[in-house]
């Protein structure tokens, strides 16, 4: 005899959570079931980080399908973090919900930073494009949306817990005037996210609903490579202003490139512009001299191809990694640099191609995609 969902769930009723006394059905903690033959996954939904309570349950759960479906179950347990569901505190009346607001309506401009492939330079453009408009006073916000592979700590050395305010939302944290949110401040650094897609896209609506931005003139979304699920939650969720697509000089890069290009268009995002990363070499005791390491004009080519302007080059520099390992982007460990101010120049193209759309009253809106079968 099969096994099927409902069975699952009906012998997860008889898990009760050990200090709330309810069972996990009741409590919406078991999410994305599996079952093939007799191996069995889904993911057990916790509202923070606690290990020992998380073993407990899942002791718990594998118990109730080995005592009440089949002993000989081979039971995976994924354990996900939603911090939605951090309860409220006893003796805090019920507020009634408030009238639904358009979300991140307090930010003016939200821009995509996007890459077809992954290795390109992606998120330290990203970092230093939000430092950039920051250093220039702008109110800045910095949203890691990469969930599986998180920079943003890193490269700001960035790695506490954020608080969380009495309406139960998370506050960024704050470096170098740049509000910053990241799935690297919520759990362990040497913690893998082993999520499903449905947890990951959850994650970053709540990144999006659930965090105190507040008024902001930017908010950077760093995205994580390709043209996946996470990426049509945004466009799905929000009205970007634009994308920012990052790509080397290598064929194979460029080639990703034109997927991202083709995704955000066909979703009536507007590209502001390439930027390309890595564009050349200038030896530190020749700075005279350029060499294409990975190729010349790529990304100018195929801009001109896909009809986008290319907003920089950037050349290559040890100095820009090093500032990334260190914490603080290149734009604000050296502004004099060749790599800060290729930044520097490519942050102020995208500002005129945004300021050129507002000028033409062209304006971007959330999108309704609908998947036929």
């Amino acid at each position: 005899m099969s096994i099927n969902k409902e069975q699952i769930k009906t012998a997860l009723a008889h898990v009760l959570h050990p200090s709330e006394k309810q069972d996990l059905i009741s409590l919406d903690m078991i999410h994305d079931i599996i079952i093939q033959d007799k191996y069995i996954t889904f993911t057990l939904e916790m509202p923070e980080k606690d290990d020992a309570l998380a073993l407990q349950i899942q002791r718990k759960c594998e118990e109730a399908i080995h005592k009440f479906i089949d002993g000989e179950a081979v039971v995976d347990i994924q354990v996900g973090i939603n911090v939605s569901k951090r309860k409220q505190e006893p003796e805090e009346p019920a507020q009634p919900k408030p009238q639904q607001q358009e979300v991140l309506s307090g930010v003016k401009n939200i821009i995509a930073v996007a890459s077809g492939k992954g290795g390109v330079g992606k998120s330290t453009v990203a970092v230093n494009i939000a430092s950039a408009l920051a250093k220039d006073g702008y109110k800045v916000g910095l949203m890691d949306t990469d969930i599986y592979g998180p920079s943003i700590p890193t490269m700001f050395n960035v790695f506490e817990k954020p608080d969380i305010t009495t309406q139960k939302k998370l506050v960024p944290i704050e470096r170098h005037g740049i509000k910053m949110v990241s799935m690297g401040f919520l759990v362990d650094v040497d913690q893998a996210m082993v999520w499903r897609g449905p947890m990951a896209t959850s994650a970053i609506k709540q990144f999006m609903t659930e965090v105190e931005w507040g008024e902001l003139d930017y908010l950077i979304m760093d995205l994580p490579p390709g043209t996946g699920d996470i990426q049509l939650t945004i466009v799905q969720t929000v009205p970007l202003s634009g994308a920012v697509i990052v790509s080397t000089p290598q064929v194979v890069a460029l080639d990703d490139v034109r997927k991202g290009v083709a995704m955000f268009k066909k979703v009536n995002v507007p590209v502001l512009g390439v930027i390309e990363n890595m564009a050349y070499f200038i030896p530190p005791d020749m700075p005279d001299k350029k060499y294409y390491i990975f190729g010349d004009g790529g990304a100018k080519r195929l801009a001109e191809e896909m009809n986008v302007p290319v907003l920089g080059e950037i050349p290559l520099e040890q100095t820009v990694r090093e500032a990334g390992d260190n914490g603080l982007p290149i734009v604000l460990a050296d502004d004099s640099s060749f790599s800060a101010r290729a930044l520097i120049g490519a942050t102020e193209n995208m500002k005129q191609q945004l300021e050129l759309r507002s000028k033409q009253g062209q304006t971007t809106k959330k999108v309704d995609i609908k998947f036929r079968p």
